[in-house]
């Protein structure tokens, strides 16, 4: 590997030298002096006992031994699970009752479910704790925040954390800035403008020259001076070669020059520009256009790239020469068009520009790339990457992402990665060297390439070029735009965004691992775009979102970064900075006296759960484990030897104090993510005891314990967390922790012993099981709580007795895990090997022939034998008389397991050795044997039925599930099933009754009848009704239905669906007894619900509604009869499916009855009711009285006009009118008196909108008989009481007569009183008073009053204007009858013309109101006529334009040049015969006699010279307009013209133009007799079109 390659991961260091500051070197200096004193001074207990000072912590810290600072890796973060972990104990033991009987009988009350199962009290999981878990290192970070601003307690809410340690470590070139930026540097050098970094600082200046430094800070050369480069304008963009020989200026005139260090005098190389308008034949930039970009190609000085201020890129390359004067320079056009010298206004090209350039540089390995010299460049709308050599060719090409936000600011920004070594292949690809990365920005979309070498073909030959292939990798969206980016390191990125926040990324996650504000830095920037792209801009269309809104500054000249370091050229200074590593934020929380969050953050760069690639830690684990694992123990250990350092005791000043909670934490975290419990338990734990502060290492490592990241311990940090847990009374705490723990490490005789007196049997019966693998010897010890029972008085603490049976019954889970094969009590399942030999012994414990004899009991207990002899199966007895249902549902459980199932054999060969006698006994047990053992076992009068009962239900439930295991006989089931059925309290029925269920799903017995009074007695009601219906007994199914009061509603309703089913197949007799039943029980089902009662009914039985109504006769039942005949007759009548069953008509019985409950319940309902009902639905006199004495006066006037009765109906309605009339005056006259007013108003208001709605019936009524009634010719029969006017009238007339008059009654009675009533209120009231609350609105009712009057007259006019097909008399004759008769009868009832008045008033309004609607709708319809007639003139007026100048008959010309000055003449003509005829008009209309007016205004006769006259002028007026398809020409023509060349034109609306003798001939006519005939209305069609 030559020197001239780029090294990647490592470079010189940049020392500072002696020209800074004298006063910072000093402080320095003597830091790091004190420092270096202090490190061999042991550390001593401050008086702030958990702060330790900086001298001593770091002290052991700061060696370079102890501290690396490796340069790079790759990481990403986690987040953590706060789920609180449990930490209060549950109860152990479910609730038993405390009563025991006098036999010392079951202690639970009913039978515990035999499907429920049996539980420990903790979760078979552990639980995740609420250790504290520092959040510090795995929370992800926003573009602001970092690491440690959670670590760093926040004194104020409104103050972010920042971290103790700089993100970036920056450094002020103070030489370099002295050299390069004061005034004297300006004046002489210029401004600098641009930085290049290599192994040298390179700055170009505004005056055209390059400063070059060192890394000393000294200036080495300063090229330029002298030469033809300071005439060539500012430097604009600088760079180094590879081998760090030449540096490479461009300037604002568009040349390029190259310097060799060595010989910085003269240009190695001159690169001029071009001047378009000279020459076009060769390639460069354009004079005056400034080269923004430059940079070489490979290792070559040679070969340069660069891009100018116009979009254009050229690469060049120099041939070899004896210096400058013999090279020459062969450049070629890579990007971009030159500028137009002749610009296009109506042609223009969008301006385009480089926004971001780099060609790619060598890494430290030979790579594929090294060759062709790729370049990458970003334009406004592309990503362009080229490939140089051997000939220029775009390689890849992408555009704008279309994440990009429209109208954003337009950036852009590039960076390469060349392909480095590998300290270790790539875990996936398995690739030594790195890909060769790109990373591009446009606005704040960022966005990884990487370049990837596919396999040549074997076609292709040895000196082919490669094939490269570019793949987007990642994409990341900054919150702000993105003006420059960077690579640190091969895994780290830096972007530099518009607001001067410097961002850290990580290339793996493009994730925010830190973030820097640089804007006190004061980058450098320079407007270089937005003058060129001032047309796009100020040009933005709105709706084009490919386009930016503004252009922002260009910062890729000021921020560069080499080997891990970031330059930053700023307007005053020069700066440089690096990324701190993982030792360094140690180091400053350490030194910030932070060392517990030093420690956290330690363990989280050990678990990789912190940063890793941008601290320089590796991605690999156990190279990462290497660097941080020694660090973390003697921080650990320096914490440790500082706090605990002092002798005495710290717990009185740690009084209130959680900082050694936190330290323990944080070591304890830290040693098991290390995995080194010796040093937590044999340094951390030791510095803790000897503090005495010891709990509160305990308490902390508890949560650790409960996750199981802690599982042994030794014996002498056991004793002390027993002792301090049964010190604080925290039993139930302690025993979670023991049985997470291995109790194989334990002292078995200490915990025994601590167990037993604290009554922590869960966890000793873990200890034994696990460390002992006994699973027995307890069992005696827990049923010995029990039998040591004495009387209640002999306690003399109550409470112990309810604290031994509580332990005694965790007996019953801890069976039920054994035998289930999981351990007690966490739940997890145990090695098969294990829990088989477990479930053995425990098996052989209660069902091994004779087994144990009874222990001596020292109460009397008659169930014991009288004699201390040898009984079989003991303990099965002693367990049964504690608690017979608890075990018999724990062995429910049990009897699942396939230990059960036998077949043993190879088990007990391949263990015997290991295996007791009890043990392999215990593998003969099955479930017959242990079905045959509780039968002979539970026999009385040991036990009594409320024991047996529950063996019963065992065997019931269990012989259906195993039926190839459990055989037994006829008379042993019979049994069981009798004993179920004679269930001794009512507590276990359901239970019993489920059994009993069980039992016959696979057992027949042979006279099943027999049993059914037995089964009735017991009243197992599902159980009658699975018999009932397998038999067919669907009467007495129904019936058990009936009778269980338990079962579920809609169980009759789905049981009387399922007998009268058709598809149900009921004879006639069963059909019958069906319906039986359920009449029999009418009530009872009315009364579970009457709805779904009726709706059953109604489909299946419609017969029985009569016995359904006639027993809901009762005064209390009549709502319950309105709900039942509301569903029949309306709801189901609504809804009623006619494909199944077919629509009945109403019983009239039924509607009759409905009407009057209505009327009842419901008297607004009644009018839409019977308005739906046909005639002859209902009887009117049936329901009259109820609708006349509930006021649905309405209703019944609408069921009378239904019966044809019409008269009556209006009589009816009048009577009513009449009737509310009076109503309404008489509440007006008191109600200056009433002590409501308001109740009084709002009467008054309800009364007037009962007058109305009873008019707008009487109007329906007239209107519905108007139609209905042909006018006979005479007139009704004369009443001696009526008018003469009144007997002129017809029937539907006299209807409406009267109801106008009832109308106008009303409203001149009540107005006149209302108008009193206003006028009283006027007087009564001074003149500035308000209206109290409440007062009757007069004003409002005479208006609503009028109104009525008003809709009656208007419903009048409507009905009597209408005409009729049999009365062909004036519309008009019957309403002005029925006016005179209603005028007639108001003159005889007030003979006053003022009285009158109002009247006449509303009529008029009426004939008005009609008036103003027929206007308006005039309007409107004059209006669109208008529109229309006006559209249609204007497009007869538009003309159709020919489509050519020729005939397209004949091919003649016909118009446009060449036609001949006969149609200009023939025009002139015409226009002379036209004005003639215009004079000639006028002067006839003068003389004509008035007699002729009246002929031209259509009301005298035509004379027929006349009319034939009009009609010649009419023929010539019309010869040039268009009618319908055509548009036809007339001219004049003179004679000397062939009437063949010129005649007539015809135009279509398809533009083709004729002669009209040319279509007459077409159509086959004489070309003779039409050539002289011209028919203007004559119709033609475009031959052409319709062809």
């Amino acid at each position: 590997m030559s020197s001239e390659r780029y090294e990647a991961d490592q470079g010189p260091d940049i020392p500072v030298s002696s020209g800074g500051s004298q006063d910072e070197e000093n402080e320095e200096a003597e830091k790091n002096v004190l420092k270096e004193e202090l490190s061999d001074q042991p550390a001593e207990l401050s008086d702030e006992a958990i702060t330790p000072p900086e001298q001593s912590v770091t002290a052991m810290l700061s060696s370079p031994s102890v501290i690396e600072r490796p340069s790079s890796a790759d990481g990403s973060l986690s987040i953590p699970d706060d789920t609180p972990s449990l930490q209060d104990s549950i109860a152990s033991s479910h609730s038993r009752r405390a009563r025991l009987s006098a036999y010392g009988g079951s202690p639970t009350p009913s039978l515990r479910p035999f499907d429920r199962r049996f539980q420990a009290r903790i979760s078979p999981s552990p639980s995740t704790s609420t250790r504290a878990v520092s959040p510090a290192f795995l929370n992800a970070h926003s573009r602001n925040s970092s690491l440690i601003s959670h670590l760093i307690p926040k004194t104020d809410d409104l103050e972010t954390p920042q971290p103790p340690w700089e993100i970036v470590k920056w450094t002020k070139l103070r030489q370099i800035t002295g050299h390069a930026f004061s005034e004297v540097a300006r004046r002489k050098f210029g401004r600098p403008t641009c930085i290049a970094i290599s192994t040298s600082i390179a700055l170009g200046t505004s005056k055209g020259l390059i400063l070059v430094f060192d890394y000393n800070q000294n200036l080495k050369s300063i090229i330029g001076l002298g030469t033809k480069a300071v005439e060539s304008g500012a430097v604009t963009s600088i760079s180094i070669s590879a081998d760090h020989s030449t540096v490479a200026g461009g300037h604002t005139s568009g040349t390029i020059f190259t310097w060799e260090f060595a010989k910085p005098a003269k240009p190695f190389l001159e690169i001029s520009p071009i001047d378009r308008k000279k020459t076009h034949e060769v390639d460069g930039h354009v004079y005056d256009v400034e080269i923004l970009h430059v940079g070489f190609l490979g290792s070559r000085h040679t070969a340069l790239v660069s891009a100018d201020g116009k979009g254009m890129a050229f690469s060049h390359l120099a041939t070899r020469g004896m210096g400058s004067i013999g090279r020459t320079v062969k450049t070629t056009r890579i990007l971009g068009r030159y500028p137009e010298t002749t610009p296009n206004p109506a042609k223009q090209r969008k301006p385009s520009a480089v926004l971001a350039f780099s060609p790619l540089p060598l890494g430290n390995v030979t790579h594929i790339t090294d060759t062709i010299g790729l370049v990458a460049m970003l334009t406004p709308y592309l990503l362009v990457i080229v490939s140089t050599t051997p000939i220029a060719q775009t390689q890849y090409k992408t555009p704008r992402p279309k994440e990009v936000a429209a109208h954003s600011a337009m950036t852009a920004a590039l960076a390469w990665f060349p392909s480095v070594k590998l300290k270790k292949p790539n875990s996936e690809t398995s690739e030594t060297n790195s890909r060769v990365k790109l990373v591009y920005c446009w606005s704040n979309i960022l966005t990884v390439l990487e370049v990837v070498e596919v396999e040549p073909s074997s076609s292709g030959g040895q000196e082919s070029p490669p094939n490269l292939q570019f793949r987007p990798r990642s994409r990341w969206k900054a919150r702000e735009t993105i003006v420059a980016v960077q690579w640190i390191s091969r895994s780290v990125l830096a972007v530099l965004t518009i607001t001067q926040q410097l961002a850290i990324l990580e290339d793996s996650s493009l994730r925010v691992t830190n973030s820097s504000d640089l804007i006190q830095k004061h980058i450098y920037h320079v407007d270089l775009f937005s003058q060129h792209m001032k047309v796009i801009i100020e040009q933005l269309d709105e709706e084009d979102t490919s386009m930016h809104g503004v252009v922002a500054d260009a910062f890729y000249m000021s921020f560069r970064a080499y080997k891990g370091r970031l330059f930053l050229l700023g307007f005053n200074d020069l700066t440089f900075g690096t990324l701190s590593n993982w030792a360094d934020r140690l180091l400053a929380l350490m030194d910030d006296d932070n060392f517990i969050g030093a420690i956290e953050l330690a363990t989280a760069y050990y678990t990789g759960q912190a940063d890793k690639a941008s601290v320089g830690l590796s991605e690999d684990d156990d190279l990462r484990h290497e660097m941080v694992q020694e660090k973390l123990l003697e921080m650990m250990s320096a914490s440790l030897k500082y706090t605990f350092g002092k002798k005495g005791d710290v717990q009185e000043q740690q009084a209130g104090n959680d900082q050694l909670e936190l330290l323990a934490t944080a070591c304890i975290s830290a040693s098991v993510s290390i995995g080194d419990m010796d040093f937590l338990f044999d340094e951390t734990y030791v510095y803790f005891q000897n503090g005495h502060v010891q709990g509160t290492f305990i308490e902390t490592m508890e949560s650790f314990i409960l996750d199981e990241d802690i599982k042994v311990l030794p014996p002498t940090v056991i004793k002390d967390l027993v002792l301090h847990y049964t010190n604080k009374n925290w039993d139930k705490r302690l025993e979670e922790l023991i049985y997470h723990l291995d109790p194989r490490t334990m002292d078995l005789d200490q915990i025994t012993t601590l167990c037993k007196r604290n009554n922590l049997y869960d966890a000793l019966i873990y200890v034994w099981n696990q460390a002992l693998g006994d699973y027995t010897t307890l069992l005696n010890d827990l049923l010995g709580f029990f039998e040591r029972q004495e009387p209640d008085d002999s306690y003399a603490d109550p409470s112990l007795k309810t604290i031994h049976l509580a332990t005694a019954s965790k007996i019953f889970p801890y069976l039920s895990y054994v035998l289930t094969g999981r351990i007690y009590p966490t739940g997890k399942d145990v090695d098969e090997e294990r829990g088989t030999i477990a479930k053995a012994e425990v098996y052989a414990f209660f069902f091994s022939g004779s087994g144990n004899t009874l222990p001596n009991s020292n109460r009397s207990n008659s169930r014991q034998p009288k004699a201390d002899t040898d009984i079989p199966f003991p303990n099965l007895r002693r367990i049964l008389d504690f608690d017979a249902s608890s075990f018999l549902s724990m062995l429910n459980e049990a009897f699942e397991d396939s230990f059960l199932n036998g077949s043993h054999d190879h088990f007990i060969k391949t263990t015997s050795a290991s295996l007791t006698e009890a043990q392999k006994s215990g593998f003969s047990v099955n479930r017959p044997s242990i079905v045959s053992i509780l039968l002979k076992t539970m026999t009385p009068p040991r036990y009594e039925a409320e024991d047996i009962v529950y063996l019963h239900m065992f065997i019931a439930r269990n012989f259906p599930k195993y039926p190839q295991f459990i055989l037994l006989p006829g008379d042993i089931l019979n049994r069981v099933l009798t004993g179920l059925c004679k269930y001794p309290s009512e507590d276990i029925a359901e239970d019993c009754q489920l059994s009993v269920e069980y039992l016959l799903s696979i057992y027949q017995p042979p006279d099943l009848q027999s049993l059914v009074p037995m089964i009735s007695e017991a009243r197992f009601y599902r159980v009658l009704r699975s018999i009932y219906r397998s038999e067919r007994q669907y009467a007495r199914l129904l019936e058990t239905c009936f009778q269980d009061g338990y079962a579920n509603g809609n169980l009759v309703f789905e049981c009387i669906a399922e007998c009268l089913h058709p598809s149900t197949g009921l004879t006639e007799r069963q059909s019958d007894d069906v319906r039986i039943v359920i009449a029999n029980n009418a009530s009872q089902l009315a009364e579970r619900d009457v709805d779904q009662a009726a709706s059953t009914i109604n489909m299946y039985a419609p017969d029985l509604h009569e016995v359904m109504l006639r027993l809901l006769n009762d005064d209390s039942e009549e709502i319950r009869k309105y709900q039942y005949l509301k569903m029949i007759l309306e709801t189901l009548e609504g809804n009623e499916d006619n494909s199944r069953f077919p629509r009945r008509s109403p019983n009239l019985h039924f509607v009759e009855t409905y009407v009057r409950l209505l009327c009842e319940y419901n008297p607004s309902h009644v009018t839409e009711y019977v308005e739906h009902l046909k005639q002859g639905d209902l009887r009117l006199e049936e329901v009259l009285p109820a609708l006349e004495e509930s006021g649905v006066v309405d209703a019944a006037v609408i069921l009378i006009a239904r019966e044809g009765r019409v008269r009556d109906a209006i009589n009816r309605l009048t009577e009513h009118l009449q009737t509310l009339e009076g109503v309404l005056v008489g509440l007006l006259d008191g109600v200056m008196d009433s002590p409501d007013l308001a109740n009084t108003a709002e009467a008054a208001y309800d009364l007037v909108g009962s007058i109305q709605k009873f008019a707008r019936i009487g109007i329906w009524l007239c209107q519905g008989q108007t139609k209905s009634v042909e006018h006979k010719s005479q007139p009704r029969k004369s009443n001696r009481h009526h008018h003469q006017a009144d007997r002129d009238l017809t029937d539907d007339e006299t209807l409406w007569l009267d109801l106008i008059h009832v109308v106008v009654t009303v409203n001149k009675n009540a107005s006149e009183r209302l108008q009193a009533e206003n006028l009283d209120t006027d007087e009564t009231q001074s003149p500035r008073s308000d209206k109290p609350n409440g007062t009757l609105d007069t004003t409002k009712l005479i208006t609503d009053l009028r109104t009525i009057v008003q809709e009656a007259f208007t419903a009048l006019l409507a009905a009597t204007s209408t005409p009729r097909a049999t009365d062909i008399r004036r519309t008009d004759v019957s309403f002005l009858k029925i006016l005179r008769a209603f005028l007639t009868r108001a003159s005889l009832s007030s003979p006053s013309l003022s009285n009158l008045r109002s009247v006449l008033s509303a009529i008029f309004s009426a004939y008005s109101y009609e008036e103003s609607l027929l206007t308006l709708s005039n309007r409107l319809l004059d209006k669109d006529l208008f529109l229309h007639v006006r559209e249609a003139d204007s497009l007869r007026r538009r003309g159709w334009r020919p489509r050519g100048q020729v005939c397209e008959g004949c091919g003649r010309r016909v118009w446009g040049p060449g036609t001949g000055i006969y149609v200009w003449d023939a025009w002139q003509r015409g226009n002379e015969k036209d004005e003639a005829k215009k004079r000639e008009r006028q002067r006839v209309l003068k003389t004509e006699p008035n007699e002729d007016k009246a002929v031209r205004n259509g009301k005298g006769k035509i004379i027929e010279g006349q009319a034939r006259g009009s009609a010649s002028n009419n023929q010539q007026l019309r010869g040039a307009e268009m009618t319908g398809q055509t548009a036809q020409l007339s001219d004049n023509i003179p004679p000397d013209i062939d009437k063949d060349r010129a005649g007539p034109l015809v135009i279509f609306s398809c533009r083709h133009i004729f002669h009209r003798s040319c279509l007459e001939k077409m159509k086959g006519e004489g070309a003779a007799q039409k050539d002289t005939v011209t028919d203007p209305e004559a119709e033609f069609v475009c031959p052409l079109c319709t062809t």
